[in-house]
């Protein structure tokens, strides 16, 4: 009995990698470097965690040491506790210059006991306008959790515990440019937008309470980068597109994506008809799972 447990364990564990990926977790030291704040960014414990803090002066950021062309990005984050009004904890890919490509996550602090709001945007060719927006169904001050973005030529998955929140198809055949050109380095950043941020900037952010800081571990990148190619996980899938959906997204994937936007979900573009009342952008029309 104890044979056939330690077995079905091993095949249990083995099935989690192939599922999900490496479990490795890239050193912050090898894999990032700090690009402002001067000491409010700090990386530490051997270069297994990094913070980011922003006080009245400055904020901080970081971005990755690589550039990415397609894969996933798994980072685990706990973010500023309290009173975090009016403080935004942005963690994006990014390529560079007034075309460039961007995924983003953004994280809008809210005033103690209510929630922030999660907010994502998809660039192509220097043109954002993709927004939806969401509440979290924890405490993400509380513990890490883990946040992924899964970039591939046919689509782009945002996931939060492996979760899928948002997927953003490629519709170039309906004239939708779509990020596949532009390598991308991963930043993030935690600065002030408190004119914006809670409520429209009606919430201020509260001084006292400074400093404001977040935490990072667990970075993990399962992709093809510029300087050394493709991760064998992602290269031998990447032009089996049928197979990685099914993968990425298999029918209980989608059943959760749906409770995910049922009930978490506050904005979405595609539904904004104030915003476009001569018609929602094309991408809207095949944007369901």
């Amino acid at each position: 009995m104890g044979q056939s447990s330690s077995f079905t364990t091993i095949m249990v564990a083995a099935l989690l990698v192939m599922m999900f990926g490496s479990a490795y977790s890239g050193n912050f030291f090898n894999e990032f470097d700090l690009t402002w704040g001067d000491h409010r960014g700090k990386i530490f414990n051997g270069g297994n965690m990094l913070s980011l803090s922003l006080d009245r002066v400055s904020g901080s950021g970081f971005k990755s040491k690589k550039e990415y062309l397609f894969g996933r990005i798994d980072m685990q984050l706990k973010l500023v506790a309290g009173n975090s009004a009016g403080t935004v904890t942005a963690y994006y890919l990014s390529s560079q210059g007034a075309t460039h490509d961007e995924i983003d996550f953004e994280f809008l602090g809210n005033e103690t006991g209510k929630p922030y709001v999660l907010h994502t945007n998809v660039f192509a060719q220097g043109k954002g306008n993709r927004e939806q927006q969401f509440y979290l169904w924890f405490d993400p001050t509380k513990n890490f959790h883990t946040y992924s973005i899964v970039w591939r030529p046919q689509h782009i998955i945002f996931l939060v515990d492996n979760l899928p929140i948002r997927v953003f198809n490629n519709a170039e055949k309906l004239g939708v440019p779509f990020p596949k050109n532009q390598p991308m380095r991963i930043y993030s950043s935690l600065w002030n937008a408190d004119d914006w941020a809670t409520r429209g900037g009606l919430v201020k952010t509260d001084w006292s309470k400074a400093p404001f800081t977040a935490y990072y571990r667990g970075f993990n990148a399962a992709a093809c980068t510029v300087s050394s190619g493709c991760d064998p996980k992602f290269k031998t899938s990447i032009s089996d597109s049928e197979l990685q959906t099914a993968n990425e997204l298999n029918a209980y994937g989608r059943r959760r994506l749906r409770w995910v936007q049922k009930y978490f979900m506050i904005y979405n573009y595609c539904s904004d008809l104030k915003r476009f009342p001569r018609g929602f952008p094309p991408e809207c029309k095949r944007s369901k799972v």
